[in-house]
């Protein structure tokens, strides 16, 4: 389920001081952007639910939190091509960084009924114009989603494989200090696969659409749809491309992905959030850990951003 800024869970991972305040601790957690060509590029958005805790009726990516099973031993041994270590070098950790490819993975067939995964033997992908393999893995993702069906137990009931090799590495951003919930979440891209569902699940997500990045962009400026500030500014960079192909291209060699963590400044002209690089970030103080209320600042982490002068 997409959790980025609503769930509050016990289980952490990366542990940030704050200031003054209780430690709030960042969450791992992962988002996919599925692409096409249609003919140009289009990515594929979720809507929240209007009944989510925070910022309802926002637009987002398929992603949520790293769940402790997808770190389990077994689920790494059906990912073929990319070993944890592999993962953990990539991403600049120590250990655990396949499981950001394993939540992508099981997130975008939770949130959309998109599998990016496939048979073991033979090595196949699921054939889901056959009816009644469609309708057992629909009957799977419901039972996931009532959290009566763990996502390991699913690939070895159907001995598949995960294509972790089909993600790519996007961007990286954590929620900034001073929220009571944060996030240290890696954006991935990865190519659409034909014949899934590419439909929301009517309980977290209520409406779902193929877009033009620029489109959604458009769309937030004219307030006919709202983005929360990390959704927004993927969205400007996948504007840089004009096919899905270009831009697979270029992350499957891209190996450089700096780490994005905004600040909340508040002072007498109100509320705002600063990136790297933005005048008074370096400087700014943070607010202690977990003593922002989301909802008062809700304005601003929809508010459209300043066009990137990048």
């Amino acid at each position: 389920m997409h959790e980025i800024l609503r769930r509050i869970e016990q289980i952490t991972s990366v542990a940030v001081d704050g200031g003054d305040g209780p430690m709030v601790t960042a969450r791992d957690a992962a988002t996919v952007m599925l692409v096409r060509d249609a003919p140009d590029l289009h990515v594929f958005m979720l809507r929240r639910s209007l009944n989510a805790d925070f910022v309802g009726g926002a637009h987002v990516f398929p992603g949520g939190a790293v769940d402790p099973d997808d770190r389990l031993a077994e689920v790494e041994a059906r990912a073929p091509g990319r070993s944890d270590s592999d993962a953990s070098r990539l991403l600049g950790r120590p250990s655990g960084g396949l499981g950001f490819w394993v939540a992508a993975i099981r997130e975008s067939f939770e949130e959309a009924g998109v599998l990016l995964a496939h048979r073991r033997a033979p090595a196949e992908p699921v054939d889901l114009a056959d009816p009644e393999v469609a309708g057992r893995f629909e009957r799977a993702r419901e039972a996931l989603n009532g959290r009566r069906l763990r996502f390991v137990d699913l690939l070895a009931d159907e001995d598949l494989v995960l294509d972790v090799t089909s993600l790519h590495v996007f961007s990286h951003w954590i929620t900034p200090v001073g929220m009571p919930r944060r996030y240290d979440t890696w954006f991935f891209v990865a190519e659409a696969p034909e014949g899934h569902a590419y439909l929301h699940d009517d309980m977290e997500t209520i409406e779902s659409t193929w877009v033009r990045p620029a489109d959604a962009i458009e769309r937030s400026r004219n307030g006919e749809v709202e983005l929360i500030f990390p959704t927004f500014k993927n969205l400007e960079a996948l504007c840089r491309f004009d096919t899905a192909a270009a831009l697979v291209d270029y992350v499957r060699t891209a190996s450089d992905v700096g780490l994005t963590q905004p600040r909340i400044v508040k002072d007498a002209t109100g509320v705002r959030l600063l990136l790297p690089g933005d005048t008074g970030y370096d400087d700014a103080i943070d607010p202690p850990d977990g003593s922002i209320d989301p909802h008062q600042i809700a304005d601003v982490l929809t508010s459209t951003p300043r066009e990137s002068t990048a």
